[in-house]
């Protein structure tokens, strides 16, 4: 712990103290994804595609829906009000810097999808899911690096708008990935078109490996991986040089 800068170390202990003390918030991230996941399991109303169980087409895509929610839309959503509010200007005048504010915001992002991820895989594993063939640090992987491409995306939204066209913006696009994210419906159930676009996406691609990773069942891995890694470069690099403190 030594060798981290103090700069972002300090910031970084800062954002988990956040965190922690926002227990409501941290509780919300945890208890929508496992509604969801139960709900969707237990009631036939959505496509599943060719696999075996609900289940089974659920559970990677929940997982990516939690990353979403957690790495753009919590995130870019409170940083935005932070920015709104003047908390963050004080920081552009310290040694901090935006690359090291935004490696301690994902990081914190990171630590909180651990922990949705120690939550929600007993619950699928409750629901039935078969966790036979899963390669966990094929996984973990996969959920940090849509962090980090999700987390770019969020905080690069908050650092070009105001607070309140950033909240539309951010519940607007979370919609849209939803839909087009091959999480709760698979892209053989979209028109072709669409398809096309969604496997672009980095809710479509992260929603891909974390299926190759869980269950085998991926669309297309290899090119998905690229995809998320490119979203996972270029949108934390997007932010990094042009986010504005106010």
């Amino acid at each position: 712990m030594s060798r981290v800068p103090g700069p972002f170390r300090s910031q970084l202990r800062a954002e988990l103290t956040v965190v922690l003390r926002n227990g409501e918030q941290l509780l919300l991230t945890l208890i929508i994804p496992v509604l969801l996941l139960v709900f969707f399991s237990t009631v036939d109303v959505l496509p599943t595609g060719d696999v075996r169980e609900p289940i089974d087409f659920l559970t990677p895509g929940v997982l990516a829906l939690a990353v979403m929610s957690s790495a753009m839309v919590s995130l870019g959503i409170a940083t935005g009000f932070e920015r709104g509010y003047k908390v963050l200007k004080r920081l552009g005048a310290t040694p901090l810097g935006r690359p090291r504010w935004l490696a301690a915001k994902i990081t914190t992002v990171i630590v909180v999808q651990m922990i949705q991820l120690v939550v929600l895989v007993p619950v699928a594993l409750v629901l039935g899911w078969d966790a036979g063939s899963a390669r966990w640090l094929l996984a973990v992987g996969a959920v940090i690096t849509g962090t980090i491409a999700f987390g770019g995306v969020g905080l690069f939204i908050a650092g070009r708008l105001r607070a309140e066209i950033n909240l539309a913006a951010q519940n607007g696009l979370y919609l849209v990935l939803l839909l087009l994210g091959g999480m709760v419906i698979p892209f053989d159930e979209l028109p072709e078109p669409l398809a096309a676009v969604a496997k672009c996406l980095p809710s479509g691609a992260l929603a891909d490996v974390l299926r190759d990773a869980l269950v085998g069942g991926a669309d297309r891995p290899g090119t998905s991986w690229i995809v998320l890694a490119a979203w996972a470069v270029v949108a934390p690099a997007l932010t990094a040089l042009t986010f504005r403190w106010e």
